[in-house]
């Protein structure tokens, strides 16, 4: 599709973005001479706009629906675009209804699940694939046959100035904060720290400004809550040793780089859905993350050396 406007929705979260890169790479693959833009929250706009993938990085405020003058500000800018295909890799029930945001008549192709959509995802499994898979599949209906191999090698930063020694771990013990029973327990956390420590291994602990809380109770060698963009995270991953971390987004770029990753895993959300990605990952499961014991994380770092 020389000479084309693309649209690609992608709003969030963190571990959705990392997933999406593969696609994204496909999108920018299969319309190489079109302009391609991305529609997303404003978290993602600095790491998309450092991306290879897209030319134009469009903010989405979320408005509520009953806030007519955001909803009007968001169909301006889908309409002022004029896309001639739209990917909604997003496909939530909020992205499918910017579809009828678009007149009637002047509608653009669009993959996704909006209803009288052009290219529709019609796999009757897609709500029980992981994300990745179930992605690649709705690109294949909408004529993207080839998904090239995720590379994130553009994402990068200078870490020089943490003064990291040369071997050490991350250790990521946040996750969503309405979401604690995703947590393993800090004290945990603090437990496999001295572990690490008495085998010699410095231990970084990684997360937002509201975990640094938890930072100071485990006690780690170096901790950068608040610290690293996504560019840090990815160059952490290359040079740490492995990682140990629950179900939130930081591991699942971690993993993408090619950390090796042990993930933790409640009831709260299904590895068979959204586990991370990576060279070598291995997800550690419980009903209750409390029920997971040191040892049972200790085996699986021992596992992967």
């Amino acid at each position: 599709m020389p000479d084309s406007r693309i649209l690609v929705v992608k709003l969030g979260a963190f571990g959705n973005v990392v997933l999406s890169c593969g696609p994204f790479g496909a999108i920018r693959r299969f319309h190489r001479d079109a302009e391609i833009s991305v529609l997303t929250t404003a978290p993602y706009a600095g790491i998309l706009a450092q991306s290879p993938y897209f030319d134009r990085v469009l903010i989405d405020e979320r408005p509520a629906w009953w806030n007519l003058a955001g909803v009007a500000r968001l169909r301006r800018t889908l309409i002022g675009g004029g896309f001639n295909r739209v990917y909604d890799l997003q496909t939530s029930g909020r992205s499918s209804k910017y579809f009828s945001l678009f007149p009637r008549g002047a509608k653009p192709e669009w993959s996704g699940i909006a209803r009288g959509c052009s290219h529709p995802d019609r796999d009757p499994r897609r709500d029980f694939i992981h994300d990745i898979d179930r992605q690649n599949g709705q690109l294949r209906q909408a004529g993207i046959a080839e998904i090239p191999p995720l590379d994130l090698s553009w994402c990068i930063a200078d870490i020089a100035g943490f003064g990291l020694p040369a071997h050490f771990a991350l250790l990521v013990p946040g996750s969503s904060p309405h979401r604690p029973g995703k947590r393993w327990p800090v004290g945990q956390y603090r437990a496999l720290a001295q572990a690490l420590a008495d085998k010699g291994i410095a231990t970084v602990v990684l997360g937002g400004n509201g975990e640094r809380e938890l930072a100071a109770e485990i006690g780690a060698t170096f901790d950068l809550t608040g610290r690293t963009g996504f560019g840090e995270i990815a160059e952490l991953g290359r040079r740490a040793a492995f990682v140990v971390g629950n179900d939130t987004g930081p591991v699942h770029l971690l993993a993408a780089v090619g950390c090796r990753s042990v993930v933790l895993f409640s009831h709260e959300s299904d590895p068979v859905l959204c586990a991370p990605r990576g060279r070598s990952v291995t997800v550690l499961r419980r009903p209750l993350l409390a029920d997971l014991t040191l040892n049972d994380v200790l085996g699986s770092i021992g596992e992967q050396s």
